[in-house]
């Protein structure tokens, strides 16, 4: 069953992608709808619950609390699709003059709201969550998140800002500026980089995950890499350009050297009498720089395989909203 929306304006907005977060939902919505409720001149809002294809109560919990409280919104998403498209569906249907994105597990603090609405009514575009520390993170994904920011950070032309993930306050023109960038691999906080306008930080010590387990496992971290860096530069290409040059140039030199030894009949070079460890070695040297190059090439032809598909970015199987209050 889909729900029309109501007629009225919305200021403000949340969107809280949630895939298997059972455990969270009913604390998420008690600290978000206190925050809001609290601030200076409390805006009209809403917030908007996308439900990732969970597998556990998350989608039961919704309901529950769409029959108890107001200004709740459901998208429940066909399957799960990943949290950057999930966070996508969520964007498109926030109706609010401003719109906040954060994740559901309660890392990213709700109270932070009232400090990024205070710098939107002050003028600001986009206003990103900086993370001055990371409680109950192992010292690997610490090391880890901190080698990815600072390496897309170089990569890409993009001002990226360092040590800030998705939990962030955007403007409806920057919203609809989001809405109409359709790419699949998204890497959203670098897509809001882009879009540019006035943005400003907000520094913060985000909490352990509340309940639950993390959704980003490694093998997912590497592959949220590797979108962030492939949809945001081409230094991977010309990478794999410059090591092929440098191949050939050494290949070239040995050649050389091999045309030299011959012709001069020089002795004593180990290995060389015989001839097959120079000749595995460079087969190896240049198979590997062709096997790189190939690699490289392969992520880039692999995402245009799949924008060229045109498929639709998610899809919903049900919109449900609550009543308006009384």
């Amino acid at each position: 069953m889909v729900a029309p929306p109501p007629p009225e304006s919305i200021a403000l907005s949340i969107v809280v992608p949630l895939f298997n977060e059972e455990a969270n939902v009913d604390p998420l919505l008690e600290r978000i709808a206190g925050i809001v409720e609290r601030l200076p001149d409390p805006p009209s809002y809403e917030i908007v619950l996308v439900n990732d294809g969970s597998r556990d109560g998350t989608l039961a919990r919704i309901r529950e609390q769409l029959l108890r409280r107001p200004n709740l919104v459901l998208l429940n998403l066909s399957r799960n699709f990943g949290h950057q498209l999930a966070a996508t569906a969520g964007i498109d249907a926030a109706r609010g003059d401003a719109v906040v994105l954060m994740d559901g597990d309660l890392q990213d603090p709700p109270e932070l709201i009232e400090r990024f609405v205070e710098r939107w009514r002050a003028g600001y575009d986009v206003v990103y969550a900086v993370r001055r520390s990371r409680k109950g993170e192992s010292a690997f994904k610490l090391a880890t998140a901190r080698l990815f920011y600072r390496t897309i950070k170089r990569l890409t032309n993009v001002a990226i800002p360092v040590d800030a993930g998705d939990f962030r306050l955007m403007s409806r023109r920057v919203v609809e500026a989001l809405k109409r960038s359709r790419e699949r691999h998204r890497f959203l906080r670098g897509m809001v980089s882009w879009i540019g306008y006035n943005q400003t930080g907000v520094e913060y010590d985000r909490d352990e995950r509340r309940s639950g387990t993390t959704k980003y496992p490694l093998s997912k971290m590497l592959s949220f890499a590797i979108d962030g860096i492939t949809s945001f530069s081409d230094v991977p290409l010309r990478f794999a350009s410059y090591l092929g040059f440098i191949a050939s140039t050494f290949a070239f030199l040995y050649g050389i050297f091999v045309i030299a030894v011959r012709l001069f009949d020089i002795k004593g070079i180990p290995g060389f009498e015989r001839g097959w460890a120079s000749t595995i070695v460079t087969v190896l040297f240049l198979g590997g720089i062709q096997l790189i190059g190939i690699g490289i090439l392969g992520e880039y032809i692999g995402r245009i395989y799949d924008e060229v598909k045109a498929r639709p970015l998610y899809l919903v199987a049900e919109i449900e909203r609550s009543a308006p209050p009384k």
